[in-house]
C-alpha cells in the first residue's frame, strides 16, 4: 500500500506517526505525500482544543475528497475521547491513542477485506503498560524524538488529554538507554525525551525512580548525542536533579517548564500543583546549577475568571523569570473540562488583547535573552539551507543562520555569532569542526 500520513497536535504525536511509519514500512508498505495520491490516508489527530478537533475533522474531509476510493483512517486523542464524533465523518477505520501494532494490522485487515467501517477504541483508563514504539524516522534527520512517558493524572481543568492517554506508563530505563544509543549509531546528533507528562517518568515503577535516572542513563548510553528534555513540570527541578544534570556534559542547558499562569489564583483554578514561589525556585535552581540556560515556558492568557489584576500579576512573574523564550496561548474552550463550564468566561477580543500584550512583553524578554550571545562563539547543530543560509540550533535552542559554501547538514560547528535578530541569531561558521 501507498500510505499518507497528516498529523496534528504535540511531538508525541509526531513521534507516534514516525514510529507508524517505520511499522508500515518494514512490512513492505510505500509512504507517500498526503497532498498526492494515496491508497490510504492516516490522519493523527490531536483534541487539546475544540480547534483541534475542527481542524481534524476538515483534513479528514479534505483525504476522502482527494480520493473517494482510498482508505481513510482516522486515530490519536480526538477519536478517543469523542468517539461519537466519528460516526458522522467519512472514514473506513476509528483507532485511538493505544496498540499501535494492532492498529498497523488493522489498517491493512481493512484495506484487504473493505468491510465495513471498523471501530478499534480501548478504555485509555486502564491502561497499565508503556508500549514501545520504534523511535527516529525514516528520512535524514538531526534531531530524533524518544517517547519514555506517557498518560498524566495531573487533570488540570482545561485539560482533557489524561482522558485521552489514561494514567502513567514509562518506558523501562534499560530499553531507553538501548534506544538512545540505536539512534546515535543511526547518525542522529540530538535526541529529545519526550511524553505527555515526562516528570511523571518511573512513576508507575513505584521503587523511587526519578526522571534524573533515565537522563542519566541515556546521556551515558548516547556520549556523542545532544540531550534534550521536553516539558517539564516545575516539581520535577530539584536540588538533586540540578545536582546530577550539571554534571552531565551532553545535556542541553534549555529547560521549558510548564507555568500556564503566573498569578496563584488563576493556577489554582487551573487546578496546577504549584505556586508561582515553587516555580520562581525551579528557575532560580537552574540559574545557579547550569550557564545561562535557557528556561522557556508556556502561558495561557484569559482564562475563565482572570481579571486585569491577575493578568498584570502574570505580566510581571514572566518579566522576574526572564524567559529565554515563551510560547502563549489565549484560553480555549474544551468541551468536557472542568474549565468549560467556570463562570467569568473571558471575552474573545479581551484574551487576544491579553495575547499581544503578553507576546510583547515575551519577545522583548527573548531579545535580551539572545543578545547576550553576541561576540560569543558557540556550538550549533546545523540542519537545512534555505534562502542561503544554513539553519541550525545551539545548545539552548536558540536558532542561528550562517552562511557557509558546505553541506552542513547534521554537522556539528562551532559559529561566532555576530548579531540578533528578531527571534534568531547570525553568525559566522568556525573552521573548527565539532564530530
Amino acid at each position: 500500500m501507498r500510505i499518507a500520513f497528516y498529523t496534528l497536535g504535540c511531538k508525541v504525536n509526531q513521534y507516534e506517526t514516525q514510529a507508524l511509519e517505520r511499522l508500515f514500512a518494514q512490512r513492505g508498505h510505500a509512504l507517500a505525500p498526503f497532498e498526492g495520491e494515496a491508497d490510504v490516508y492516516i490522519i493523527n489527530t490531536c483534541t487539546v482544543t475544540a480547534v483541534s478537533d475542527k481542524k481534524s475533522r476538515q483534513v479528514v474531509r479534505q483525504a476522502r475528497k482527494r480520493a473517494p476510493d482510498a482508505l481513510v483512517a482516522v486515530c490519536g486523542c480526538y477519536p478517543q475521547t469523542h468517539p461519537r464524533d466519528m460516526e458522522g465523518l467519512p472514514v473506513d477505520l476509528v483507532a485511538g491513542t493505544g496498540d499501535r501494532v494492532r492498529f498497523v494490522e488493522l489498517v491493512e485487515r481493512t484495506w484487504a477485506e473493505r468491510e465495513e467501517r471498523i471501530t478499534a477504541l480501548d478504555d485509555a483508563m486502564k491502561r497499565r503498560t508503556f508500549e514501545p514504539l520504534p523511535a527516529g524516522g525514516l528520512e535524514g534527520r538531526t534531531r530524533a524524538m524518544l517517547k519514555v512517558e506517557d498518560g498524566c493524572v495531573n487533570f488540570c481543568s482545561y485539560c482533557i488529554i489524561p482522558y485521552a492517554r489514561g494514567p502513567v506508563r514509562s518506558l523501562a530505563l534499560a530499553e531507553a538507554a538501548a534506544q538512545a544509543a540505536k539512534l546515535a549509531e543511526e547518525g542522529y546528533r540530538e535526541l529529545v525525551l519526550t511524553g505527555i507528562e515526562i516528570s511523571s517518568w518511573g512513576r508507575d515503577f513505584k521503587d523511587g525512580s526519578s526522571l534524573i535516572d533515565l537522563v542519566e542513563a541515556v546521556c551515558r548510553a548516547a556520549p556523542g548525542c545532544r540531550i534534550r528534555l521536553g516539558s517539564l513540570e516545575p516539581r520535577t527541578v530539584t536540588e538533586d536533579f540540578c545536582l546530577r544534570g550539571a554534571r552531565l556534559p551532553n545535556l542541553c542547558p534549555h529547560f521549558h517548564l510548564s507555568m500556564q499562569s503566573g498569578c496563584d489564583a488563576t493556577l489554582k483554578r487551573m487546578n496546577r500543583k504549584y505556586d508561582t514561589a515553587r516555580f520562581y525556585e525551579s528557575v532560580a535552581l537552574l540559574r545557579r546549577h547550569f550557564n545561562a540556560p535557557a528556561v522557556t515556558t508556556d502561558m495561557i492568557v484569559g482564562f475563565p475568571g482572570e481579571s486585569d489584576e491577575e493578568f498584570s500579576r502574570s505580566l510581571d512573574f514572566i518579566r522576574r523569570c526572564a524567559f529565554a523564550a515563551m510560547h502563549i496561548f489565549p484560553y480555549s474552550r474544551r468541551p468536557g473540562t472542568p474549565a468549560a463550564a467556570m463562570p467569568g468566561q473571558v471575552p474573545r477580543e479581551v484574551k487576544e488583547e491579553r495575547a499581544r500584550r503578553a507576546a510583547e512583553a515575551a519577545a522583548e524578554l527573548e531579545r535580551e535573552y539572545l543578545s547576550q550571545s553576541v561576540g560569543r562563539s558557540v556550538e550549533v547543530l546545523f540542519e537545512e539551507e534555505r534562502e542561503g543560509l544554513w539553519w541550525g540550533h545551539t545548545t539552548r535552542y536558540c536558532k542561528v543562520g550562517a552562511r557557509s559554501g558546505e553541506n552542513l547538514h547534521n554537522r556539528l560547528r562551532n559559529v561566532q555569532i555576530t548579531g540578533a535578530e528578531d527571534g534568531w541569531l547570525l553568525g559566522e561558521v568556525l573552521n573548527l569542526e565539532n564530530g
